[in-house]
């Protein structure tokens, strides 16, 4: 799953370098953070939080299929 959320983070931002995808292990679950650079915060939150919100709804649709759950946060 972090490999997918990376892939699709860095065709959306400009600084590819800064991008930071891990995957942290709690209680049950996946947390996948995402840093990027303070410039391309804006194009992972996206108008109103849609893209975010995309992103969010991918994992969770993967959470469905692999019967684990996966929560994805962007980190500033």
């Amino acid at each position: 799953m972090r490999e997918a959320v990376e892939m699709v983070v860095k065709s959306l931002v400009d600084d590819v370098e800064a991008v930071d995808v891990r995957e942290v292990e709690q209680k049950g679950a996946t947390l996948i953070e995402v840093r990027v650079a303070p410039g391309d915060m804006g194009k992972i939150i996206g108008r109103q939080g849609r893209t975010i919100r995309a992103l969010r709804s991918l994992a969770y649709v993967v959470s469905l299929k692999r019967r684990q759950r996966f929560m994805l946060e962007v980190v500033e």
